[in-house]
């Protein structure tokens, strides 16, 4: 997520560059062929293109508002996976009068945000964080620490040996993390540790956290429609190589209102000026792009290890202890 005040421009036409150069080549050719070649039946109606245009704005619009409540309705998410964490966490220190085990409730909770975290990491195949422009751009200015680190190497420092075994074995590692920490609330409430209504409480808190699990992965795992999302691009992309054809009879018709040394080559000017307008397209398109998907690691993700330190930090210092892990920090205005 970016933090900062805005992305630079300079930033910013470094990660559209690709497209931007091949916007060149499609409003190079059309002028061209049609004032060089001499070929004057290439060009097509204004209003055709325009309508195409408005067409494609609306279908533009439509998907970058609906990737942007995908990336709103995960940050709701997490701060409901925040929030539980410190119910969970006051329960476990309130009601439990045996150190040993609070502890070990607590850090059974750290693994499960690293599990979690880790989880959604993954990469799927619909995720765009290992396209060039996007990888290229997080080489250079941010790091994503579930890649610096292995699920296994991570949840070492919060399990102890066997639970570590069992738990790397599994599929759904959070998931059976969570099923642990019921088993030992079980455990307690038997032998009259905890009262029925501790135990109902601190079984509530568990529950919540499933489905704040079951959440991040039906995000994670649903991607934005396939249909809505080739049909924006095909769109995009068709309006891209129309509009440099549609504006060649508009800038020849200048040719008789200028003199000078732009006269007769106005018709030139088509080429900046379609690759602006299209440029303005493909970006919202990028940017929509790397939007619909809030874990996968992009710039504009939600922070979920952020997050996760910052509850364990909060956590530890309900503990008592002193001796804290460094809050995570944004680099270069980004921060994950």
């Amino acid at each position: 997520m970016h933090i900062g005040k805005s992305y630079k421009l300079s930033d910013f036409l470094k990660w559209t560059r690709k497209n931007i150069y091949t916007l060149i080549i499609l409003g190079f050719i059309p002028v061209l062929l049609y004032h060089v070649l001499d070929l004057k039946w290439l060009a097509i109606p204004w209003t055709v293109v325009s309508l195409l245009g408005t067409a494609t704005a609306f279908i533009v619009g439509f998907k970058n508002t609906q990737t942007y409540s995908r990336t709103w309705d995960a940050h709701g998410v997490w701060t409901g996976i925040v929030s539980t964490s410190r119910i969970w966490a006051i329960a476990c220190r309130d009601y439990l009068h045996d150190m040993d085990k609070t502890r070990l409730l607590y850090y059974r909770h750290f693994a499960w945000l690293t599990a979690l975290r880790h989880q959604m990491r993954e990469n799927r195949v619909w995720e765009v964080q290992d396209k060039r422009a996007n990888s290229e751009y997080q080489r250079y200015y941010y790091s994503i620490p579930e890649r610096a680190m292995t699920i296994e190497g991570a949840l070492a420092q919060h399990l102890p040996e066997d639970e570590l075994a069992y738990i790397c074995s599994v599929n759904n590692k959070a998931a059976q993390i969570l099923s642990l920490q019921s088993q030992t609330l079980k455990e307690l409430y038997d032998s009259q540790v905890i009262v029925p209504a501790q135990f109902l409480d601190m079984e509530r808190a568990i529950s919540t956290l499933y489905t704040l699990q079951a959440q991040c992965e039906s995000v994670k795992e649903t991607p934005y429609p396939r249909q809505y999302s080739i049909i924006n691009t095909i769109f995009v992309w068709i309006f891209c190589f129309l509009l440099p054809f549609g504006m060649l009879q508009e800038f020849d018709k200048l040719n008789n209102s200028v003199t000078g040394f732009m006269q007769g080559h106005m018709i030139w000017l088509v080429v900046p000026f379609s690759v602006l307008i299209s440029w303005m397209y493909t970006s919202l398109v990028q940017v929509g792009e790397s939007t619909e998907n809030p874990f996968e690691g992009s710039a504009n993700d939600v922070p979920i290890s952020q997050i996760c330190r910052t509850i364990e930090i909060d956590l530890r210092e309900m503990l008592g202890e002193t001796v804290l892990p460094p809050p995570l920090e944004a680099e270069n205005d980004i921060l994950v």
